[in-house]
């Protein structure tokens, strides 16, 4: 689990949870498909492989988007962006050296888990409770990440619990990227291998779902 394919999956699933908080706190609104992935990733404790964490590759698909468009210029494309993806990795690191918050966060989601027999992914009793674990673990640490937005959005509860249940699956992202073997340096010196690398699995996504297109012989 430690090859460079999996290191940017996972870096994917980091920038992936930042673009998605970007886009609630500024429109209210975030791509669903990539939201379910994402909300997916933190219920997957022991999954097989680290595309598993996201139901594939394509569930990472606007984070490879984001990676690839953020490594493969020299200047930053969006820097408020890049701002979440460094703090997620930062609480990451506390979060790691906290092995009691660490088990209360498992806990949780174990036992959250149990109402996906009854609601869909992305209902707002799951997020809600995703957004309090959030509120009660992650919060508490230092520093608190400060989200830009609309503050109409912002003050919505809706939109304040899926912006937390973001971040704790770009907390999660930062964990499996770590654990695969990823470095913050890795960002300052690998950016042209990454960004390839990048656009490599988003080019066997399109082929993968040029396949899946229904076809008819006339």
């Amino acid at each position: 689990m430690k090859t460079d394919r999996d290191r940017i999956i996972a870096l994917a699933g980091i920038f992936q949870a930042a673009a998605l908080t970007r886009q609630v706190a500024q429109k209210g609104v975030a791509d669903t498909k990539a939201m379910e992935a994402s909300i997916y990733s933190l219920f997957q404790i022991d999954a097989p492989s680290v595309e598993a964490v996201y139901g594939g590759v394509k569930g990472v698909r606007t984070g490879l988007q984001q990676l690839h468009a953020q490594l493969s210029s020299a200047a930053l494309q969006n820097p408020e962006i890049a701002r979440y993806v460094l703090s997620l990795m930062h609480l990451e690191r506390k979060l790691a050296a906290n092995p009691g918050m660490m088990k209360q966060i498992t806990d949780a989601i174990r036992s959250a888990s149990g109402q996906l027999e009854h609601f869909p992914m992305l209902h707002s009793n799951i997020l809600a409770r995703l957004g309090d674990l959030y509120s009660e673990t992650i919060s508490t640490l230092q520093p608190r990440i400060m989200v830009n937005g609309e503050q109409m959005h912002l003050q919505n509860p809706d939109n304040a619990n899926k912006i937390r249940a973001l971040l704790l699956s770009g907390i999660r992202s930062a964990m499996l990227w770590r654990q695969c073997g990823g470095k913050r340096l890795q960002l300052l010196f690998g950016r042209g291998r990454m960004a390839a690398l990048a656009k490599n699995l988003l080019e066997s996504i399109q082929d993968e779902a040029a396949k899946d297109e229904p076809k008819e012989t006339f």
